[in-house]
């Protein structure tokens, strides 16, 4: 389960890069690439390894202007989510 405390990165393989013929950022994954939506590629920038999902949130809450709650909540079922799929580990 991940949690604030938890420090997610991306998971071995897996990459962030512009995609010329999509006009967009996609993930690549070994034999999969996924297109993630503006609220998910905003949350992968931010996973560099050092930084926990408490910080990532803190700072998307600042970004945004949004209430810490609602991001937090989103985040972490995002988080879990990628992680299920093996897109991120921690």
């Amino acid at each position: 389960m991940i949690t604030e405390a938890s420090i997610p990165r991306l998971a071995r393989g897996v990459r962030l890069r512009e995609d010329a013929a999509r006009g967009r950022t996609v993930v690549l994954a070994p034999e999969r690439l996924f297109v993630p939506d503006e609220t998910a590629l905003a949350v992968l920038a931010l996973l560099d390894g050092a930084r926990g999902a408490g910080a990532v949130i803190d700072m998307l809450a600042a970004q945004y202007d949004a209430p810490r709650t609602e991001i937090a909540a989103d985040v972490l079922a995002m988080l879990e989510e990628l992680a299920d799929k093996g897109v991120i580990v921690t």
